[in-house]
């Protein structure tokens, strides 16, 4: 705490980290130190400057969510606001023009009924130079109408910003309701006030679009909800005559009443609430807990977020987070270099270019003859632009190679398609309609009992197309990146063996770039975490201006004693053969056989939990059907019961329920049945090692299967480790040296292992920490506390 608390005094543009392992009190020591600095800088600015407000509050509470169900493109998403009046004559629309023919009638009828019906896929005109567009000021939600005139928002003062604040963040959900566990033991839990921003999955609480029941179609749902509006006629009195005036509000009924929203905001004060609760008051009161939390932010002293509605850019802006001056607090920062690249990455499969092209083909086919000069440019634009992706994924002219890796002008040269402003065009897609009027015509088509349905299409369901719109989006968007700071994959389906969807991604590689639009403006930034070291990589990628000396760096030993611990190598197994975990000997059937063999030692021995890791989920499928065949699971389950961690995140807290449930129940009746816990099998990277600690009789043994080092061979991995290895020769040899630069423009892929061998020391380094840091994380959720005993093969 002292040493969080004077890295903190020592800003602005104060860096430290902070390693602390679980189990030694690291999230309390954060939240003491941090949170009394808050507390104390305040007043120190309130004596010096008296009459300034002081920021703090009663407290608001609420959880944050860190899943990966929730793409960023519907996090930065902000409902436009109702429309006003205006006092400029308004373009017409390009239907207007068009004379309205005299009443028909048969045939002629029918096919006028049916352009009038496909009036609201028409796209309004669009101009891109010189047209000045209003948007919405940004993180501010514009308020939707409410049902009376006493629920108007025109009289309503924008809460004062309060200045600086905390903001944490972290990985998953269940990290993050741990940090509130803990706020509730402080007095900070009462005294600051607290905002949590979750995702739409876990806090909608409108039924009808929970029912949907997939992330992305909820997302979806709630966009739309956002953009339709309800229109009701208030009869409006004056000068003797009654008049009808058309009043809009938003379609979804959770956010209408500005007045429930002011409830819920007064409701959650009163106390740190997880995400649960939050959901829970939003539907006793009747409004919406996502948007409300949302809100809360400009008032918050205290942010809780996931790491991707802080890290985004476009996410900060979209939710209105002020960083300036404020302490950003980065939990689980292990891998934060790798988690930065990962979220600018984007990916097109061509599928999705199919599907993208059917349906701008059939939309300006439908509205070529009535739409705008701009609008038919842009939309042929990005025409030519889906079939030229979708050219290069189906043409493979050697027959050999599958999968290339390229610069983006590489990329763009290639395709001819250098000469097209990108620029334009994704602004174009960004400040237009575009994405869901063309997805709703299609959605339209296809609901039209199959008529114009391709059979590509009926792969996806209601709702895809949009999200197939703004991952092609998303691509564009990548392509605006510098032509050193990413790479673009192009993978295409093989000529033998299962066929493969072909795609195009966009991996980012610099991370620096990133990382500093956060720290400029923060005045501190703390990174946290179990297992940063060595630091040496995360200096070089983050901020490699910053010298070793620059960097402050506190790491404290574990409080439990080693003899508590019982770490052992097992190199062979109970019949003397060698276990030989690498990837070309780990499937052969006796290696398996034998360790299955020694689980069932160690599950004889071992009381209550055992939990066994795999290097991935397809290794783990195939020992554990192998097991199943040769009745080695049935052997197991004499002793534990069997768990494995479901790839599907949604399912992993009720398989850790069970999990808990069969251990506690078998500590009470083991001499009836002789089962004595439970085995989950578990894997490296996942969910379960990741963000779960197994705590006392959950975990008194954990097996890691083999080093789970990374395939060589992957190419995205190929690629950062060259990066790495360019970014560590232009430290230690200079940037003016030749070396630097053998991978720059080395796009042709080399089997990963020579890659590795032409590394001097950071792209090794980086291949190697990549497999301990993961270890660590994994063996390291069973130590919890100074009584804990573990054993650790």
């Amino acid at each position: 705490m002292d040493f969080l608390y004077g890295a903190l005094s020592s800003g602005p543009g104060a860096l430290a980290l902070l390693e602390s392992p679980t189990g030694t009190g690291k999230t309390l020591s954060i939240i003491c130190s941090a949170l009394q600095w808050l507390v104390d800088h305040r007043d120190a600015a309130l004596l010096g400057h008296p009459g300034r407000p002081n920021g703090s509050a009663t407290a608001a509470a609420g959880s944050g969510e860190g899943d990966d169900d929730e793409p960023d493109w519907m996090r930065d998403f902000t409902p436009l606001p109702p429309e006003k009046a205006s006092t400029k004559k308004a373009k017409p629309h390009p239907t207007a023009r068009i004379t309205a023919p005299k009443r028909a009638t048969g045939p002629e009828k029918s096919e006028m009924s049916g352009e009038a019906e496909d009036d609201e896929f028409l796209l309004e005109e669009y101009e891109s130079d010189g047209e000045d567009v209003t948007r919405p000021e940004l993180g501010k939600r514009p308020h939707c109408g409410g049902g009376s005139s006493s629920e108007s928002e025109d009289g309503e003062v924008d809460e004062e910003e309060v200045t600086p604040k905390v903001y944490f963040t972290s990985r998953t959900h269940s990290q993050l309701s741990q940090f509130v566990g803990e706020l509730k033991k402080t007095e900070f839990g009462r005294r600051l006030k607290m905002a949590c921003l979750g995702s739409r999955k876990n806090l909608c609480i409108n039924k009808d679009v929970l029912k949907l029941g997939s992330a992305n179609r909820i997302n979806e749902r709630c966009l739309e909800l956002q953009k339709t509006k309800k229109i009701t006629k208030i009869k409006v009195e004056g000068d003797n005559r009654k008049v009808c005036q058309p009043k809009s509000s938003c379609g979804c009924p959770m956010i209408r009443k500005r007045s429930l929203q002011k409830e819920f905001k007064s409701k959650v004060s009163e106390q740190a609430l997880d995400i649960e609760d939050l959901a829970q008051v939003g539907r006793k009161i009747g409004t919406c807990p996502y948007y409300g939390a949302r809100d809360m932010v400009r008032t918050a002293d205290l942010v809780i977020l996931p790491y991707q509605s802080i890290l985004l850019k476009s996410a900060r802006e979209s939710l209105g987070l002020n960083l300036k001056n404020s302490i950003v607090i980065i939990d689980e920062a292990h891998n934060l270099a790798d988690s930065l690249t990962s979220m600018y990455n984007s990916k097109i499969t061509s599928s999705q270019l199919k599907s993208i092209l059917s349906n701008l083909e059939a939309y300006l086919n439908r509205f070529q003859s009535v739409l705008g000069a701009g609008n038919r440019r842009y939309i042929q634009t990005l025409t030519v632009l889906t079939r030229s992706f979708l050219q290069v994924l189906t043409s493979n002219q050697d027959g050999a190679c599958t999968m290339t890796s390229m610069t983006i002008n590489q990329f763009l040269f290639s395709l001819d398609i250098d000469n097209i402003n990108i620029v334009k065009l994704c602004q174009y897609v960004k400040e237009s309609n575009i994405i869901h009027k063309i997805s709703g015509y299609a959605n339209k088509l296809i609901n039209q009992d199959g008529v114009n349905i391709s059979s590509h299409q009926q792969q996806y369901d209601e709702g895809s197309s949009v999200a197939s719109f703004q991952t092609l989006a998303d691509f564009l968007r990548s392509l605006l990146n510098c032509n050193d700071e990413g790479r673009i994959i192009v993978s295409r389906p093989k000529f033998s063996g299962q066929p493969e969807d072909a795609y195009l991604k966009f991996v980012m590689l610099c991370s620096e770039k990133i990382f500093s639009e956060v720290t400029n403006d923060a005045h501190a930034v703390i990174l946290a975490g179990g297992t940063l070291q060595p630091i040496e990589e995360t200096r070089l990628r983050l901020f490699p201006s910053l010298s070793p000396s620059d960097i402050k760096f506190f790491t404290c030993n574990h409080i439990v004693p080693p003899e508590s611990i019982l770490p052992i190598a097992v190199t062979r197994g109970p019949s003397g053969m060698t276990f030989d975990f690498s990837y070309s000997s780990r499937s052969s059937l006796t290696m398996i056989e034998e360790l299955g063999r020694f689980l069932c030692n160690v599950v004889t021995i071992v009381p209550e939990g055992v939990v066994m890791f795999f290097a991935s989920y397809e290794y783990e499928r195939c020992v554990y059907d192998a097991w199943v065949a040769s009745g080695m699971i049935s052997k197991i389950s004499k002793k534990k019961h069997v768990f494995r961690e479901p790839k599907n995140s949604v399912d992993v807290e009720m398989i850790l329920n069970k999990y808990k449930e069969a251990i506690q129940s078998c500590s009470k009746c083991s001499r009836d049945t002789g089962i004595t816990g439970a085995l989950l099998l578990a894997v490296v990277g996942g969910k379960i090692s990741e963000g779960i600690n197994f705590s006392d009789g959950m975990g008194r043994c954990v097996v890691m299967v083999g080093l789970p080092y990374p395939s060589p061979s992957d190419v995205e991995l190929t690629e950062t480790i060259k990066h790495i290895e360019h970014l560590s020769n232009s430290v230690f040899v200079g940037a003016g040296n030749s070396s630097n630069n053998r991978y720059d423009d080395e796009c042709k892929l080399q089997p990963g292992f020579d890659i590795l061998r032409k590394c001097n020391k950071g792209g090794r380094e980086y291949y190697e920490n990549l497999c301990m840091k993961a270890v660590n994380q994994s063996i390291g959720k069973l130590l919890h506390h100074l009584n804990i005993y573990d054993a650790n093969c």
